[in-house]
């Protein structure tokens, strides 16, 4: 499984986010580009630790079980829940929320895993940070072949 602490898979989604563009359509949700870029990136905060949104009750309940239903090689499902507080729906700048991104990605690969955070996943939990760096990849990947990069 791909992990964003590698050198070689970062430059690789910084690439696909350079293939992005402003009108790029999705192929499902309803996140326009830049929405997504926004939410990628207000994911990156919580791994760094910059953000520290609760824990739901049902991750509580099933998020530790469905840990390996999202740590494996298969991609996520489309349309899939979201955390509430990284659902982005208000407009969002193209060109900022893309460089905003580039960065939060280029800085988590570059401080490494023992700068990951403590702070459990909303929905998973406890994670390690080989998990946080397999899930960062992951969840780019999913949200960059929903607009065809």
């Amino acid at each position: 499984m791909n992990n964003i602490f590698d050198l070689l898979h970062t430059n690789e989604i910084v690439k696909r986010i350079d293939g992005l563009e402003v009108d790029s359509p999705p192929k499902w949700g309803e996140m326009d580009v830049a929405q997504m870029l926004a939410h990628c990136s207000a994911f990156q905060d919580i791994a760094m630790g910059n953000a520290f949104p609760p824990r739901g009750l049902l991750g509580i309940l099933v998020g530790r079980m469905a840990k390996p239903i999202f740590f494996n090689d298969k991609p996520l499902p489309v349309n899939m829940s979201t955390i509430p507080t990284i659902l982005i729906a208000d407009e969002r700048n193209f060109d900022t929320e893309k460089e905003i991104l580039k960065q939060k990605i280029t800085t988590f690969q570059k401080n490494g895993p023992k700068k990951c955070t403590n702070h459990p996943h909303p929905f998973f939990g406890k994670l390690t940070s080989e998990q946080w760096g397999k899930g960062i990849f992951k969840h780019l990947d999913h949200h960059l072949k929903q607009f065809g990069v």
